[in-house]
């Protein structure tokens, strides 16, 4: 079958925790998978809550062919800034995040955690890397937005030069103590950015309207019912799909105009796997179902939080064989505390599939 040398890079990694032969772990593998396409897995029921502070997304016009501001909203409280864009001109320009403080009283801001990719070409490479950067999270620091002033919330980004094609992602998670506005910018090298950006105009979006101001940054999924591998098999929970899991709805501050996160790109997950003590172990994987897909993972296992992992881990991308191409992402013993942290990495297509198994390592030696 033709499907099978997809699976074998995720066999390799079962094979590197347990000490399975490829073969034995092979075959195993694929009678699961033969028997049960992922498109055709039962859907694990979870209630899934929305949490945390605004989220302000600006991928609209993800390409950018013109100077201007691509995205402002004030925000105060815990925030989220998800920005996403291309130079589209024929010339070198910066991208920038700046923040302006309109009020009296210095605006104090915390970044918690961030990531920053590009800029490049390689937009899956660029996505990827903004990801892996923010679930490592770490790097926390604090900036200081003067009465009347501006300060860059992204430290660093205004000395780098984006050359045409090249793609800019960032992820920064925020908390301000005063209202302050967020203005993502394209300008021209040699342009002070104050001043530039307090005469800028703000850019019509793309057909795909992507930016806006959305409430609850965050989603937590905890299933109904806990996790039986001799009873359930395999399942699946879909995430970012509009129809199992909604897309956000928001407001583009810019126009008063409602709109749609097509995709949840900016949205962070966290998924609890309960799970009976006496099923010994489960393993979990990743399948993209819109197309190619590169990204990351974050693992927390007994409460304790395990390296990031790349998804997929052998290779940059992976997806264009939707219905069998999956990531391993790990073989973990029942009963014990297990969160996966999930997010919509730019460049990347959605919907996905986390599929939840019976661990078939175990299966083989009968433990």
């Amino acid at each position: 079958m033709k499907w099978l040398r997809y699976i074998v890079p995720l066999v390799a990694l079962v094979v590197t925790m347990t000490g399975i032969t490829p073969d034995a772990e092979a075959g195993a593998v694929s009678q699961q998978f033969a028997k049960n396409d992922f498109l055709k897995l039962p859907e694990w029921s979870v209630t899934t809550s929305g949490y945390g502070g605004k989220l302000l997304l600006s991928d609209s016009p993800e390409t950018v062919t013109a100077d201007g501001i691509m995205y402002q909203d004030t925000v105060k409280g815990d925030a989220r800034l998800f920005f996403h864009h291309v130079n589209g001109t024929d010339k070198p320009k910066k991208i920038v995040v700046l923040l302006e403080n309109t009020g009296t009283e210095p605006v104090h801001i915390t970044v918690s955690q961030h990531g920053l990719g590009g800029p490049g070409l390689d937009y899956l490479a660029v996505g990827k890397a903004a990801q892996m950067a923010y679930l490592k999270g770490g790097d926390l620091y604090l900036v200081e937005v003067s009465p009347q002033g501006t300060a860059e919330l992204a430290v660093g980004l205004s000395s780098i030069i984006v050359e045409p094609n090249a793609l800019v992602n960032g992820i920064y998670d925020f908390s301000a103590d005063q209202p302050v506005k967020v203005k993502t910018i394209m300008l021209p090298v040699n342009e002070d950015i104050e001043k530039f950006a307090a005469q800028a105009k703000v850019l019509p979006a793309d057909q795909y309207k992507l930016r806006g101001t959305f409430d609850n940054k965050d989603r937590l999924l905890v299933p109904v019912n806990v996790y039986n591998a001799k009873d359930d098999g395999m399942v699946a929970v879909t995430l970012a799909d509009n129809k199992i899991d909604r897309y956000a709805r928001g407001v583009d501050a810019t126009d008063g105009s409602q709109v749609l996160n097509y995709g949840n790109y900016g949205v962070v997950y966290k998924l609890f796997i309960p799970s009976s003590a006496l099923d010994n172990k489960l393993s979990c994987y990743l399948n993209p179902r819109g197309g190619e897909y590169a990204g990351g993972l974050g693992v927390k296992y007994r409460y304790q939080e395990q390296p990031v992992l790349a998804t997929p881990s052998d290779r940059l991308s992976f997806g264009v064989h939707g219905s069998t191409d999956a990531a391993f992402i790990g073989a973990f013993d029942g009963g014990q505390s297990l969160w996966l942290t999930f997010s919509p990495p730019g460049a990347s297509n959605l919907p996905v599939k986390l599929v939840i198994a019976p661990d078939f390592a175990a299966a083989i030696h009968g433990s």
